[in-house]
């Protein structure tokens, strides 16, 4: 299991500095319209908390961030130019990046999602006492 374990975190920490690789690289100019277009797509999609399949939904909803985002940063890595990608992982390797921990977002999500649960709950109890 440990080193089940390892090899799936470093799989993540390889997604995670390719999604601020591609970030860059949608910067840089030779970086074609259309590879643009797909980068948006997934940078989105991987930062946003938005998914296709929730993921409350056992299994289901992590499979589609297991699965979607790892094809679309393979699909650029194949169609962006190879001094793109080299000069993009120079930039993200000089900047430090890769070991940023962003508590604040952390922290603003956290709360957020505690609003909104507490928000559900008084909003049950309030309509079950209306009920009664």
């Amino acid at each position: 299991m440990g080193a089940a374990f390892q090899i799936f975190k470093t799989r993540m920490k390889k997604i995670k500095e390719d999604i601020f690789v591609i970030a860059e690289a949608y910067k840089h100019p030779d970086t074609p319209f259309y590879a643009k277009l797909i980068a948006i797509i997934v940078v989105a999609y991987a930062f946003s908390p938005i998914d296709l399949i929730p993921d409350f939904i056992p299994i289901l909803g992590y499979l589609d961030d297991l699965i979607l985002i790892p094809l679309g940063i393979a699909l650029l890595l194949k169609i962006l130019p190879d001094h793109v990608i080299q000069h993009s992982r120079k930039k993200v390797a000089a900047t430090g990046k890769m070991k940023q921990n962003n508590w604040i977002a952390g922290v603003l999500i956290i709360v957020v999602w505690a609003l909104l649960l507490y928000w559900m709950v008084d909003s049950i109890t309030y309509f079950s006492d209306k009920t009664a």
